[in-house]
């Protein structure tokens, strides 16, 4: 294990099935999400997986499109963008999907933006 892995916190990885049953959506509406960069997914270990910390109260989190958009136009991939929600962010002094469910999108963006 390297430093980063312990400055990462810890989520199940869902399956498309499993999301759908989760939001109450069929597959395709979970791949239309995914499409629509509502979500991102990684297919580091065969099929495409979801991180539950994604979801809150049986729906996406509502502020993950926006941030996700700021990253990819910072040139991160969907997996580099997963990878960067998942780990503690010094300057915000959590996981920024950490400082999303508390509600802080206006500081994650911030941060977000001075990576490109």
């Amino acid at each position: 294990m390297t430093a980063q892995d312990f400055s990462r916190i810890q989520t199940e990885w869902l399956s498309i099935p499993d999301v759908a049953e989760l939001i109450g959506e069929t597959p395709g509406r979970v791949r239309r999400l995914l499409d629509d960069n509502a979500l991102v997914g990684s297919r580091r270990e065969g099929a495409l997986k979801i991180p539950s910390v994604f979801f809150v109260d049986g729906d996406v989190l509502s502020s993950l499109r926006g941030t996700v958009f700021v990253l990819h136009d910072a040139g991160f991939s969907d997996d580099d963008a997963i990878d960067w929600l998942l780990t503690v962010e010094e300057s915000i002094g959590v996981a920024p999907i950490e400082a999303l469910r508390a509600g802080r999108k206006a500081e994650v963006r911030r941060v977000a933006q001075t990576l490109a």
